[in-house]
């Protein structure tokens, strides 16, 4: 097996299945699970047509080392995370590439806070798994496999008690042919007339792909145009993401969200959580309710570590992950459904809300290089000896604050890029922002 120092993103790992994601590596990981000392694991996976191999991979893997393993079955990424504490498990694992295409297949690390496993507990993993140590229990001491209780179920008893809807609001929910019924099940219960599209689990997702972007959601937007419909919703393939429509058919951008989400959750004193790469229209919002901004790295996991702090009431990532710490530290689609049904309840039609943010011109681009680590050391270097060290972050990538504007430079966890953005309150500030950026970049090259 191949090493696996830094395998483990802040996604957890994922790839084409036949690859990386192979039985014998679930198998390896289910191994790497019970030397890390979790000695009872909850094991869920999504609708994939690969996941129930991979899943039957890992468990036989725990139980030969002697780990009991709960099986939660077919179940969503947010139910298995809050399902670690209600199975007193002391991991979770989750089978699922989440927004990916149909073709991959990965897994994800849960601990019982409802957190994905942090850095520490990532490194362990990975270096139980170069280890590639093999423990087997005696055949009197392997582990016992026991059926979870209705994960499902009680994520939508969790929903309804997390919320309170009085109007009988009429929403449209997509569910990407995944893993969201309880967004449906808990909208009909809370008194909602729900319609659904690509409702039937299916790993193949024919429906539409499985990320909810502008793109992908254009039934979805038609739908509801054409309907009386007062909203959409869109989950993904495991339903850890959601973003939404409005009562006109368009897509609500996720930088949107993240400002009606933070407004309504935040009192004066208190933090919204969410990455550096996060809109100035939610500092300005949240500055309206005497309230601020901190900015984490890119990765819902750090969103998910700032939200640990008792003044951070709300966490989010503008590509559709939403944190409500009171609730769980897991993003959680179906809960962010349920809140934005809330938040029109409460305050009226999306559209107008919608109108009331401000909107600044926000522009990116990419560089592709296949010298990521040497460019980005030389853009660092740069930028802080031109810039006052106080407006340079060095947090993940390097971002550049000034008085009317920010840009962004990072590079891609994944592909062969270096990622740009630059946002500012007028085109042409923001135009001339990127072009910074890109010049420093280029000058790296």
């Amino acid at each position: 097996m191949r090493k696996s120092s830094h395998m483990f993103g802040t996604s957890g790992v994922r790839g084409p299945v036949g690859d990386l994601i192979t039985p014998e590596f679930a198998t390896a990981l289910g191994q790497a699970l019970a030397a890390c000392g979790n000695n009872r694991v909850v094991v869920g996976r999504d609708a994939r047509t690969t996941s129930p191999l991979l899943s039957d991979a890992a468990s036989a893997a725990l139980r030969s080392a002697g780990v009991e393993v709960v099986r939660a079955g077919q179940v969503s990424t947010p139910a298995l995370a809050r399902g670690v504490a209600w199975t007193d498990s002391d991991a979770g694992l989750m089978i699922t590439a989440s927004h990916n295409p149909p073709e991959d297949n990965g897994f994800k690390l849960w601990a019982p806070s409802g957190q994905a496993f942090g850095e520490d507990r990532r490194t362990e993993i990975e270096a139980a798994l170069d280890a590639d140590e093999r423990s087997y229990a005696a055949w009197d001491a392997v582990g016992d496999e026991s059926t979870a209780p209705d994960l499902t179920a009680r994520h939508v008893d969790a929903l309804c008690s997390a919320v309170d809807i009085e109007g009988d609001l009429s929403v449209v929910v997509d569910l990407g042919n995944g893993m969201g019924g309880a967004t449906v099940e808990a909208l009909r219960r809370l008194g909602c007339d729900v319609q659904t599209l690509n409702a039937t689990p299916d790993g193949r997702f024919p429906g539409r792909p499985s990320e909810p972007t502008a793109e992908t959601c254009e039934t979805l937007c038609s739908v509801v145009a054409h309907t009386d419909a007062d909203l959409g919703i869109a989950h993904d393939g495991d339903s850890d993401r959601m973003m939404a429509v409005d009562e006109t058919g368009s897509f609500i951008e996720g930088d949107e969200l993240l400002a009606l989400f933070g407004r309504e959750a935040v009192s004066s004193g208190e933090r919204v959580a969410a990455p550096l790469n996060t809109s100035l229209v939610v500092d300005d919002v949240l500055d309206t309710q005497g309230a601020s901004l901190t900015r984490t790295k890119v990765g819902d996991v750090f969103v998910a570590e700032a939200a640990r702090d008792d003044d951070v009431v709300f966490g989010g990532e503008p590509s559709g992950a939403w944190i409500w710490p009171a609730e769980t530290l897991c993003p959680d689609g179906p809960l962010a459904a349920c809140k934005l049904v809330e938040l029109i309840d409460r305050r009226g039609p999306l559209a107008a809300q919608r109108e009331e943010l401000a909107s600044y011109p926000l522009r990116r681009t990419s560089v592709e290089t296949d010298r990521k680590r040497e460019v980005m050391s030389a853009v660092r270097s740069a930028l802080l000896d031109t810039y006052d060290p106080d407006a340079v972050s060095t947090l993940d990538g390097v971002r550049v604050e000034e008085d009317d504007g920010w840009f962004l430079v990072r590079a891609s966890g994944t592909q062969p890029l270096i990622r740009l953005t630059a946002e500012a309150r007028d085109e042409a500030r923001a135009d001339a922002l990127l072009a910074d950026a890109r010049e420093f970049v280029d000058d790296a090259r």
